[in-house]
Formats: C-alpha cells, sequence, structure tokens
C-alpha cells in the first residue's frame, strides 16, 4: 500500500481535520485490486461543520468584486496546473482511465475551467439599468445562490468538480465538494491548490462521504443549492428534495445515446473516432454514443468496421500510455456490465466481439470492449445505461426511422450523426431529443453547454449557461419622484 497517499483528515474551514466517526474507507486501485490508500468519509457533524464554514465565509467572498475573485481564481487554477501529471496519474489508478485520456480531463481541464469562468467574471457587470415602461427605472442585480453543495461521480471525478467548483467560485458562492468514495484521494487535490492559492477559509470544503452523508448534505437547511453528476435513480432522489424543499438544483444524470450512421458517412473516419466517442473512458461515460444505428443498406460494413475497430483495442495497464481500455472501477461494476452482457446473450443477440474477461488480464476489474449485433431497440442492453465497454448494432431503413430509434430511449444527453453532408448533419441533429449533439464526433466544448433532456437531467454546466445556475437576479426599482426631475433639469 502507498501510505503516503493516506487522506486521513477532512479539508474544513481551511484546516485539516479528523472526521467526526474517525470512518475511513480504503480506495482500491482498480488494476491491481490491491489498497490504494485510506481515505476519511465524513459523518453529519463533519457536513454541519463544512456548512457553517461556507457560510461563515460567503459574506466576504460574494462582496470581493469579479476581478478580486479571477485574481484568486487564477491562483488556484495555476496550483492546479502544476499537480496535473500527479492528479492524473492518482485518478487513473482509482478509477481505470486510460493515462492518455486522464491527463487532459482528471490533468489540465479542471485548471483550464476555472480560468475561462475566471475570465467570465473579471469584467462582468453585475448590474444591468432598465428603463420601465411605466416611468421610472429598475437595476437588474445579479446575486450569488450562496452555498452550494457538489456532488459529484467517480467516472470523471476532477473534471465533474470543477465544472461546479469553477463557475459557482466565480458567482462568488462558497462550497461543499462531496466527492464520491472510490475517488476520494484525487479530490484533495483541490484543498491542497485552494491552501496554496490563499483561497479565502471556508470558501471551499471538501468532505468525502457515503449516500447517506449525502443525503444529510442535499437536505441541509444550510445549503442553497445543489448540484450534482451522479445516476438518474440517485438525481430523482435529490431532485425530489430539492423540490420539497423549493431549493434549485443541476442534475447532470445517465444516458443512453445513438450513433446514426448515415448511408454516406465515411466508415475510416468513424471507426477512426469509435474509441473517443462510444468507448472513452472504458465505456463509463454518460454521454458515450454505445447505440450504434447503422442503414442496411450498408449494415454489414458497418458492423464488420465497428466489429475491426474493437477487436484491436488495446486492453491494459490504465498507466501505459498506449493502452486505450482500463479496468473499470470495482468489482461490482465490472460483474454489473457482465450481467449485461450475459442478458444480451441470453436475448439471443450475436456477439461479434469480446464477451467477457481478457485471459491475459487475470488481475484488475477489466471487461473486453463488446460488440452486439442486430439489437433490438427494445432489448434491455438497448434500452438501459451499461456503463462499461459494451456497443450494440440496430438496422434501420429510412432516415426517419433512425431518427425515431435515436429518440426511443428514456435519456436524453448526447449523441451523433456521420455523414459527409453536415447541412444534413444539423437537419438531422435538429430533430433529436438532446442537450447536446455531434456531427462526426463529439466532445464537451468548455465555452458551451453541457445536460441533457429527459431523464437525463436538468439544467446546464459550462459555457456562460454553467454560470447562470449560480446567481440569482434581483429587481429594484427606482421611481421618478418630483425632486429627481428637478435635479435633472
Amino acid at each position: 500500500m502507498d501510505t503516503n497517499q493516506d487522506r486521513t483528515s477532512l479539508f474544513v474551514d481551511g484546516r485539516w481535520a479528523a472526521p467526526a466517526s474517525g470512518a475511513t474507507v480504503e480506495v482500491i486501485e482498480a488494476a491491481t485490486e490491491k489498497v490504494l490508500a485510506t481515505a476519511a468519509l465524513a459523518a453529519p457533524a463533519d457536513i454541519d461543520a463544512a456548512v457553517a464554514a461556507a457560510r461563515g465565509a460567503l459574506a466576504s467572498w460574494r462582496a470581493l468584486d469579479g476581478a478580486e475573485r479571477a485574481d484568486h481564481l487564477d491562483r488556484f487554477a495555476a496550483a492546479l496546473k502544476a499537480r496535473a501529471k500527479q492528479t492524473a496519474v492518482l485518478a487513473s489508478r482509482e478509477n481505470g482511465m486510460p493515462i492518455a485520456t486522464s491527463i487532459n480531463v482528471n490533468g489540465y481541464a479542471p485548471a483550464l475551467m476555472i480560468e475561462y469562468y475566471a475570465r467570465r467574471i473579471r469584467d462582468m457587470e453585475r448590474d444591468e439599468l432598465r428603463p420601465s415602461a411605466f416611468g421610472g427605472r429598475t437595476v437588474v442585480r445579479r446575486e450569488p445562490v450562496g452555498v452550494v453543495a457538489a456532488i459529484t461521480a467517480w467516472n470523471y471525478p476532477q473534471s465533474l468538480a470543477a465544472m461546479k467548483l469553477a463557475p459557482a467560485l466565480a458567482a462568488g458562492c462558497t462550497v461543499v465538494l462531496k466527492p464520491a468514495p472510490e475517488t476520494a484521494l484525487d479530490a484533495y487535490v483541490f484543498a491542497e491548490a485552494a491552501e496554496e492559492a490563499g483561497l479565502p477559509s471556508g470558501v471551499v470544503n471538501i468532505v468525502p462521504a457515503d449516500r447517506e452523508a449525502g443525503a444529510y448534505l442535499v437536505e441541509h437547511p444550510g445549503v442553497d443549492k445543489v448540484a450534482f453528476t451522479g445516476s438518474t435513480p440517485a438525481g430523482r432522489a435529490i431532485g425530489e428534495a430539492c423540490g420539497r424543499l423549493l431549493r434549485p438544483v443541476t442534475l447532470e444524470l445517465g444516458g443512453k445515446s445513438a450513433a446514426i450512421v448515415t448511408a454516406d458517412a465515411d466508415l475510416t473516419e468513424f471507426a477512426a473516432k469509435l474509441l473517443e466517442v462510444s468507448l472513452v473512458n472504458n465505456g463509463q461515460t454518460c454521454h458515450a454514443s454505445t447505440r450504434i444505428l447503422a442503414p442496411r443498406s450498408r449494415y454489414t460494413e458497418v458492423v464488420e468496421a465497428v466489429t475491426e475497430t474493437v477487436r484491436a483495442l488495446r486492453i491494459g495497464d490504465p498507466l501505459d500510455k498506449t493502452t486505450q481500455i482500463g479496468p473499470l472501477v470495482s468489482a461490482a461494476q465490472r460483474d454489473r456490465v457482465l450481467g449485461y452482457i450475459e442478458s444480451g446473450r441470453a436475448d439471443g443477440y450475436r456477439i461479434t466481439t469480446g464477451g467477457g474477461t481478457p485471459d491475459d488480464q487475470p488481475v484488475g476489474w477489466y471487461v473486453e470492449p463488446t460488440v452486439f449485433d442486430g439489437v433490438d431497440n427494445n432489448a434491455r442492453i438497448a434500452q438501459e445505461e451499461i456503463f462499461g465497454p459494451v456497443l450494440t448494432i440496430t438496422p434501420f431503413d429510412t432516415e426517419q426511422d433512425a431518427i425515431a430509434l435515436a429518440n426511443d430511449s428514456a435519456y436524453g444527453l448526447g449523441g451523433t450523426v456521420w455523414t459527409t453532408d453536415e447541412e444534413r448533419g444539423l437537419a438531422i441533429a435538429d430533430r433529436i431529443e438532446s442537450g447536446t449533439f455531434g456531427v462526426n464526433h463529439y466532445l464537451l466544448d468548455l465555452g458551451a453547454p453541457f445536460g441533457g433532456v429527459k431523464s437525463s437531467g436538468l439544467g446546464r454546466e459550462l459555457g456562460p449557461e454553467g454560470l447562470a445556475p449560480y446567481l440569482r437576479t434581483k429587481s429594484v426599482y427606482f421611481g421618478t419622484s418630483a425632486s429627481t426631475e428637478r435635479s435633472r433639469r
């Protein structure tokens, strides 16, 4: 065990403190199945302390002007950037993400997000003056919403946390961050960076916790807003609680996105980008296009291209730069994915490659990237989020059929279309029920909103739209008095 990785304290009010209950969790390395380190787990008393610290810091933090907060954020980003390589390695050891992906999404992306929102608020006007149609005038003032409970998942731990921390801090909010126990260790990088950057005490608090303590945080009376990334069932429970409390909430949830391959698609290009679009992070990605819809006129070609591409993917140590598929985050997640594969096999669907665990990886929570052929869109493996390296291929007859199949899902988070005609691609995108979409590729653009519709969530993160949920508006009306009119003359 790497004892130097142990994190037996919580970060609350700018200080390191032992958890009230003394509870800890062993973080297991995905590739070795060995204990990587021990992390503290917060109890309700620790949540109370973190929320109190955030509320105590709120008045002074929100009182800073945009340029002052931006200066703090730039220092925070620089401290994260200096740790990027080590952070990426740690996150990959925790959840199995190939290092070639982790270096960007867990290493440098958090700093880029914080820098982006620092630029957004540096010169942002707090007030907007609007003349009234009935005389007088109104000042529309933007204010921080308050104390934010940020609850994040284990699949992209650093990016998901930064997607909440960056706009919340920029807006003038203070934050209690509850990372998932599976990736509790890398969350402390934010605490170290906050200390180095000189962020005021209480502005950022880090409290890894289990689901029960997370639920306690969601309903805490000192919390003003909740921002959550995780499963749809958990999101529904959080949404219900926030609805009852009339508490603002952002929910980024699951997905089961489709990749529509049109008859004129460049299959070489599609195959080259398949890993990034459909199997990134070992399939542990909410927006991945895991349902491949192929035209009957080219169906055999698509099946062959997908099968050959997936079969050739390099499975191995996530810290090896050449690895394309690493282990899943836990034994439970591996068994869950294998269960879905068995479900597809039992339903009679043909597996063209994969279908089990790799023989040359006896240790680690690996699942072979798997492709199912000829899958009915109503099948369990086509409707439920598997969250592993499993793809289904479904034929369609017409473009209208493809759009109907893509929309025949409880989810609406991502999706792609593959065509040599970009106008055609945009026209198809317009008809897909999804919060985001890609034409001949898919990436999260830091400057554009990300989020879903239907069972994929509520609200948006990233871009200018990602700042809005952390601000609320107040209208201040000024009437026109006789003395005011005389002074104007």
